[in-house]
C-alpha cells in the first residue's frame, strides 16, 4: 500500500512562527501512559512553557492538567491543536478545529496525513502542519 504524502504543509520558518505565537496547545490523544509518544510530547510542550491541555476519552488529569473529552469542551482559547489520532479521524477533527473558531494551527504528528482534512482547515484560514513531530521540531527550532 502506498503512503499518502502531504500536499499541504508548512516549512520550518512557518513552524517556528506558529510556536512563537502559541500560548495554549491542546494535545488531542494525549495519553496518561508514559510509554506513549503522545505523553512524551505533551510533557515536553508543558515543560517548554505552553499551557498544555490534554484531550483524551477517560481520566481526570494527565501530567497534572485537567483532561477534556473533546476540543469543544475546552473553555479557554486554544492556539494550536497537536493531533495523535488515526488518519481516518482527521476529517472529524478538522471540523472540530474549525468549529472552535480560535485555533490558529492544526498540527498532525508523524505519519498522520489527510490532505482533504488539511485542505478544509487551510481553507478556513488555519495554519497546517502534517507529518511532523511537534516535540522534535520545537527542539530543532529552539535549542
Amino acid at each position: 500500500m502506498e503512503c499518502e504524502l502531504p500536499t499541504i504543509n508548512s516549512n520550518s520558518d512557518e513552524m517556528k512562527k506558529y510556536f512563537e505565537e502559541a500560548k495554549t496547545i491542546a494535545v488531542l490523544g494525549a495519553s496518561p501512559d508514559d510509554t506513549k509518544a503522545s505523553h512524551h510530547v505533551a510533557h515536553y510542550l508543558r515543560d517548554a512553557g505552553y499551557k498544555m491541555i490534554p484531550v483524551y476519552p477517560k481520566g481526570d488529569t494527565i501530567l497534572g492538567q485537567k483532561v477534556y473529552r473533546s476540543l469543544a469542551e475546552i473553555e479557554i482559547p486554544v492556539d494550536m491543536v497537536v493531533v495523535f489520532r488515526k488518519p481516518a479521524a482527521l476529517d472529524a477533527i478538522a471540523d472540530a478545529v474549525i468549529a472552535r473558531g480560535d485555533v490558529k494551527t492544526y498540527w498532525t504528528q508523524l505519519e498522520l496525513i489527510n490532505n482533504d482534512a488539511a485542505q478544509k482547515v487551510e481553507d478556513a484560514g488555519i495554519n497546517v502542519v502534517q507529518n511532523y513531530c511537534a516535540m522534535v521540531e520545537h527542539k530543532r527550532l529552539f535549542q
